[in-house]
């Protein structure tokens, strides 16, 4: 077979913060374990989640096993100690305006490295329960209705439905970062698999009130195939949808080829998957340079002797790589620099049995590689203990966390013409950065010595439901703050915070009230809105929340607030503390 093959080579590096429940996240008795995972192991990770404009998303709950944090201003998250099992991780991220991203991995020990592309959740059309009818893309995908819909909870549902649907094309370089999970499947008959994708689609539904939908029997979907797969795409091909608690995909029904798409029947929304399936092996190598010393943020690639490209992955903090390959066919694993430069090829496999590689040796003379370290210093220039360091050089972000101040980065340089990069480090426990500050590498070291976070974040909110992990909002943020002379303050306050720089899609914070004099308050003077964690507080609310406004500064100033107390939504019983340091605007 011809076609392209998005292989699942999962990699994996060093990093950070993390909140922690009672449940151990895996259940002895559910599907996820029903493949050999292998035994409970208690791993580490980092990574960034970013928006399809290549931005950081800040704010968006991670979930890996029993573990949860959120991500910071620059997308970046860091949890330590999860229990995952020893051959495989699943990673969740989640943030309203967004499709729930997703990443699976086998996991390496030291950090491990996830990259996570958030969709946006944007409606593209609607239809109406009762009548037939469809939704298109532009490129072809398309998903036909026979109008009868129901809610999460199996009642039918009369009235316009909102469409969101996504389409991924396999040929697609970064497809890999936007799909949900792996190209880890198991098939109808239980058997561990792993995918070889003829093109995705997600589809979710919204009733009148935003509620989630689902079909309440069929729908057809459409899916094109991309010109490179076409000539040899099978006539008929199996479905798969993409099981969001297991994390993996899992066979169901089947599509036939009609002209150059695939067209099939589901029963359910979430991601569905063109796909042909081969048996897998995990594989797993080591990358060092010519002294054995282990090179990580190193690009590896996979393909397959058919196919013109590669799946991609870095390197780890001890220069790990692993992931599943198909069984018994011959690959080609290339190393790639931080330019994108190929710096090695090695033919491999076939392989008949999970395989440990002997390590791979980058010892092209014409190849220089550089260890970068130094130190991360807290504003009172002690070690910083919860933080990481950026790294910009080629086209990479590289992300390393600190262990008591210290940091390194193990690299490939493009050339000895493009030795420059720069590095900004992040104190997250005081909420402090350093400066974008430029370097050069030299060899076989680049000490950069203490590069101290002394740049504190200007103004910030933060809050708490329950016992959830504290959410913090660090940039686009407005403040206005009118009347606050004694006895004038007919305007108030009101203080706005998109979580991303596009508020079509952002999930806003709001807090509003009814004067600008310093005191304490109730909800006959105050409110708070947010979609994803709060709702809507306000007099109507069951609530028993106290708003203290210290502070209503002049323009350029802060104006200081903080809240707490309980309330009851839809949900239930909540407390809530919260605390806003905002710079007024206007």
């Amino acid at each position: 077979m011809t076609s392209k093959k998005l292989l699942i080579l999962v990699l994996l590096f060093p990093f950070l913060f993390n909140n922690c429940s009672n449940d151990s996240g895996i259940d002895e008795n559910s599907s996820a374990t029903s493949l050999n995972f292998g035994s409970e192991v208690s791993k580490n990770f980092t990574g960034q989640i970013i928006d399809e404009n290549n931005n950081p998303v800040a704010n968006v709950a991670i979930t890996v096993a029993n573990k949860t944090a959120t991500t910071d201003v620059n997308g970046v998250f860091i949890i330590n100690n999860a229990t995952v099992r020893e051959k495989f991780a699943f990673v969740t991220a989640k943030k309203a305006g967004y499709l729930d991203g997703s990443r699976s991995l086998v996991p390496t020990s030291g950090m491990n490295n996830v990259k996570i592309t958030l969709l946006s959740g944007t409606i593209v059309g609607t239809v109406n329960s009762g009548a037939t009818g469809s939704i298109s893309l532009a490129n072809g995908a398309k998903v036909t209705f026979d109008g009868n819909f129901k809610t999460e909870t199996g009642q039918a549902y009369s009235g316009v439905v909102s469409v969101i649907m996504k389409h991924l094309d396999p040929s697609d370089a970064t497809t890999v970062d936007k799909m949900p999970g792996m190209l880890l499947a198991q098939n109808s008959n239980g058997e561990e698999r792993v995918l070889e994708s003829y093109g995705m689609m997600n589809i979710e539904l919204r009733g009148a009130a935003s509620q989630k939908l689902q079909l309440s029997n069929t729908a057809q979907i459409e899916m094109p195939i991309s010109s490179s797969q076409l000539a040899a795409s099978p006539t008929t091909i199996p479905l798969w949808h993409f099981d969001e608690t297991a994390g993996y995909w899992k066979e169901e029904g089947s599509a036939t080829k009609q002209g150059t798409k695939y067209v099939g029947t589901v029963s359910h929304f979430s991601w569905w998957n063109c796909d042909a399936q081969f048996p897998t092996v995990r594989l797993s190598v080591t990358v060092v340079n010519s002294n054995g010393t282990p090179l990580a943020n190193v690009r590896v690639g996979i393909k397959r002797a058919t196919n013109s490209f590669t799946v991609s992955g870095i390197t780890n903090s001890q220069g790990q790589v692993s992931g599943l390959v198909p069984k018994n066919e011959t690959l080609t694993m290339v190393v790639y620099d931080s330019c994108g430069n190929t710096v090695s090829t090695t033919t491999i496999g076939p392989f008949s049995a999970d395989t440990i590689l002997p390590n791979l040796v980058i010892s092209n003379s014409s190849i220089q590689t550089t260890l970068v370290q130094g130190n991360l210093l807290k504003c009172d220039g002690t070690n910083a203990t919860n933080g990481y360091v950026l790294m910009r050089y080629g086209n990479q972000n590289l992300l390393t966390t600190v262990t008591n101040g210290a940091f390194s980065f193990t690299m490939l340089v493009c050339s000895a013409t493009n030795t420059g990069f720069s590095l900004q480090g992040f104190d997250y426990q005081n909420l402090q950065t350093t400066n974008s500050i430029n370097f050069t590498f030299t060899s076989p070291i680049t000490n950069v010595g203490n590069i101290t976070a002394c740049n504190t974040i200007s103004e910030f909110i933060s809050y708490q439901i329950d016992q959830n992990p504290v959410r913090y909002i660090v940039a686009n943020i407005t403040a206005s703050g009118r009347g606050t002379t004694s006895g004038t303050n007919s305007s108030g306050i009101y203080i706005s915070a998109y979580n991303i720089v596009t508020p079509n899609i952002s999930n806003g914070f709001y807090l509003s009230g009814n004067t600008a004099i310093p005191g304490i308050y109730t909800t006959s003077m105050f409110s708070i809105s947010e979609a994803a964690d709060i709702g809507q507080i306000n007099v109507q609310t069951v609530n028993t929340i106290s708003f203290n406004l210290s502070t209503v500064g002049a323009i350029g100033q802060y104006i200081d607030i903080t809240f707490n107390g309980t309330y009851t939504n839809t949900t239930g019983s909540h407390s809530i503390t919260g605390v806003a340091h905002v710079i007024r605007d206007n």
